[in-house]
């Protein structure tokens, strides 16, 4: 199968969806199968063997200026998408408000390509009246008529399906939650294993650390982020991600930003920490709540991210959000963490418990064989009927 992915960003940029598009490549093309992954430009590709990597030329004003990532396509950007799609034996294609996407979708459906929409997010909530409205509209007119014309749709969270219920699908959606590496996210051994990684860190060894992995704009939460901080001078806080609202520039002694770490980088930092804290809104289920999960560590999240894998709901504990409140919200996740740290011998001792549910509920290689199954389903029958091609041999 000649598979075209096509997302807004590459995994570069660091956002979740673009993290998850990347692991999804990589799997599909272990399985043996060519791929190509078309995004813009707005941040390098990856090193990545395997598959094709296409940087196609695109404006990136809406982020650089209001932290929105909303890259433009040029006209010779589009070209290049609709080249790629005519190639193509299958679309896959992820989130349906991007331009890239409707460009693709759009060159798809002309040229009777199958395509597989993956949606990862419903409504963000900005604090901004008018992006929200922007928001509701662009969901409105292109998202919700996308997924109604895809040929099979897939959703990363219960929260995100339940968000788009009323779309009148082809086929019935199905849910195929995120993976993690669970052989780099997991545990550390022992006590003495996380002061070590936290002396390699700079991190304290004598008092709690809190860790926020994401990208430093508002709907992640980063306004509340800062009243907690402030708030709670006796606990370490670190940020790992980039963005507008740079949790450095609160000068607060108590806070330290790891801009370079991402990836499998993570790891450490995940594995150094006390608790995972996510205040974000509008995310449907975040990749990172599954690698902290992974590294056996109890999540303090929104409500509505709390609810939005089932399974997952009695490992989180949920917090409600108010995107206009971030003093209000602040004090809800404050006192959700002051119950945490003060069982925080018995919050450590369920690490396994977390890691090995993480192993067993998310496998990045049982979700790429869900979609490439789902992706063969739509081939001709002359390709459906195909047996999937072996892995291939690992290089030597």
């Amino acid at each position: 199968m000649n598979l075209l992915t096509v997302t807004h960003y590459f995994e570069s940029h660091r956002g979740g969806i673009e993290i998850v598009a990347g692991q999804i490549v990589r799997e599909i093309a272990s399985l043996g199968h060519d791929v190509v992954w078309v995004a813009s430009d707005a941040s390098p590709p990856p090193m990545l063997s395997g598959c094709r990597l296409v940087p196609v030329r695109a404006i990136n004003t809406a982020e650089a200026r209001l932290g929105v990532p909303f890259p433009v396509p040029t006209i010779g950007a589009i070209r290049r998408i609709w080249r790629e799609v005519r190639e193509s034996d299958a679309v896959l294609l992820h989130d349906g408000l991007y331009m890239t996407t409707v460009a693709a979708f759009m060159a798809a459906r002309l040229r009777r390509k199958p395509v597989v929409m993956v949606q990862h997010v419903g409504e963000v909530p900005y604090r901004s009246a008018v992006l929200r409205l922007l928001m509701r509209i662009g969901n409105g007119v292109v998202a919700r008529p996308l997924l109604a014309r895809a040929d099979r749709v897939v959703f990363i969270s219960e929260i995100t399906a339940r968000h788009f219920a009323g779309v009148r699908f082809r086929a019935s959606p199905e849910l195929i939650f995120n993976g993690v590496d669970t052989a780099t996210f997991r545990p550390v051994a022992d006590a003495g294993g996380k002061a070590d990684i936290r002396r390699r860190l700079g991190l304290p060894v004598d008092r709690p650390v809190l860790l926020f992995v994401g990208r430093f704009v508002e709907k992640k939460g980063l306004h509340a982020l800062e009243r907690m901080a402030r708030r709670r001078p006796d606990v370490e806080w670190a940020f790992a991600g980039w963005g507008p609202l740079d949790p450095g520039r609160w000068r607060l002694p108590n806070v330290r930003v790891f801009s370079e770490l991402s990836g499998r980088s993570l790891a450490p930092l995940y594995q150094a920490a006390d608790a995972f804290v996510l205040p974000s809104t509008g995310e449907g289920f975040p990749l990172v709540v599954q690698e902290a999960l992974a590294c056996g560590l109890p999540v303090v999240c929104g409500a509505d991210t709390a609810s939005a894998d089932e399974g997952a709901a009695p490992l989180l504990r949920g917090v409600p959000v108010h995107q206009d409140e971030p003093e209000r919200t602040a004090e809800a996740f404050c006192a959700e963490l002051d119950r945490l740290l003060a069982d925080l011998p018995g919050e450590r001792a369920r690490a396994q418990e977390r890691f090995r549910f993480a192993g067993e509920r998310y496998a990045w290689s049982a979700a790429a064989r869900r979609y490439v199954a789902l992706l063969q389903s739509l081939l001709p029958a002359a390709s459906a009927t195909a047996d999937m091609p072996a892995p291939r041999e690992p290089a030597k």
